[in-house]
């Protein structure tokens, strides 16, 4: 009957390691990409409307907003980013929904 208390400590090891995998020491594992960053997603310019405020942009997954790559065109709530990219750009933008449609912010040129 020493084989029933061994395998309980075994597993009770086995359970032990288990949970500490990721970890180092103890510490919790971290992940590299902050949550900001997952938002953002890859996009071009392929228009720009400054008097409609909005922009046309040829766009990877959304995974925000679980919708996959196209083209589409998305509002700008502040016309002032329109001047400051071009058509062909290679841009990070967050996605949003906006009423009836959807919205760009957070745009920046990837260089």
């Amino acid at each position: 009957m020493k084989t029933i208390p061994t395998l309980l400590a075994l597993l009770m090891l086995g359970a032990s390691a288990v949970s500490s995998a990721g970890t180092e020491a103890g510490k919790p594992a971290t992940t590299t990409v902050s949550a900001d960053a997952a938002n953002l997603s890859d996009a071009e310019v392929r228009k720009i409307d400054k008097d409609a405020k909005k922009i046309t942009l040829k766009h990877g997954e959304l995974k925000n907003l679980d919708m996959p790559a196209m083209t589409m065109v998305f509002q700008v709530k502040d016309a002032a980013v329109l001047d400051k990219v071009n058509v062909g750009d290679k841009i990070k933008f967050k996605a949003e929904k906006s009423g009836s449609g959807f919205a760009a912010s957070e745009i920046k040129v990837v260089k």
